[in-house]
């Protein structure tokens, strides 16, 4: 178990650093480039040129929303895997929430995640962030169960397997031999079987 606690949190204090980092960064970063436009273009001009982004990326986001929505459902419907159709709908979700932000570079980095051509740079980096971050918490998870059945019968403990089935020689899970009575109630057609 303190596998798992240690992997969890240092994916927390790594994921709470960047968050820092961004949140002192960001708005630094923001004031910089809106004080550099607006020395090169002046004040209104700059305002006018924010109010104009912010109209066209609410207008994007609406229409790639609906597409990427309608994408979604079409593939729940024909029964596939919707991987792609819920990255893009991740992507537009994040893209939106930085077009909203006011500034320059959160709007380039939302127009980058909500437009279709750019949208397919960034669905492999958002699908490789999700994969490390599923097999990291696959691997924290295979660690906990591995300390869990190290006292299983045949391991150094010699304890219960606890809720994990008892395993043969080859490592796969061995039937106890054990029934379970029950009823298999099928809700289409309303009928019962024993």
């Amino acid at each position: 178990m303190a596998q798992r606690v240690t992997t969890a949190g240092r994916w927390r204090i790594r994921w709470s650093g960047w968050l820092l980092l961004a949140l002192l960064v960001l708005p630094t970063a923001e004031i910089a480039v809106i004080l550099a436009v607006g020395r090169a273009i002046g004040g209104w001009p700059t305002v006018g040129l924010l109010i104009v982004e912010s109209a066209l990326g609410a207008w994007v986001v609406r229409r790639e929303g609906s597409r990427a929505w309608t994408a979604l459902a079409t593939a729940l419907r024909s029964g596939r895997m919707p991987s792609r159709e819920l990255t893009d709908a991740a992507l537009v979700l994040v893209g939106g929430t930085l077009l909203l932000t006011p500034g320059f570079v959160t709007d380039i980095a939302g127009f980058f995640c909500v437009l279709p051509l750019t949208r397919a740079l960034a669905r492999p980096v958002l699908a490789a962030v999700v994969q490390r971050r599923l097999l990291g918490a696959a691997e924290g998870g295979t660690a906990y169960r591995n300390a869990d059945n190290a006292g299983a019968p045949g391991g150094p403990g010699g304890r219960a397997a606890g809720p994990h089935p008892p395993r043969d020689a080859t490592g796969s899970a061995r039937s106890t031999g054990k029934v379970i009575p029950g009823e298999v109630i099928d809700r289409s057609s309303g009928t019962h079987s024993p």
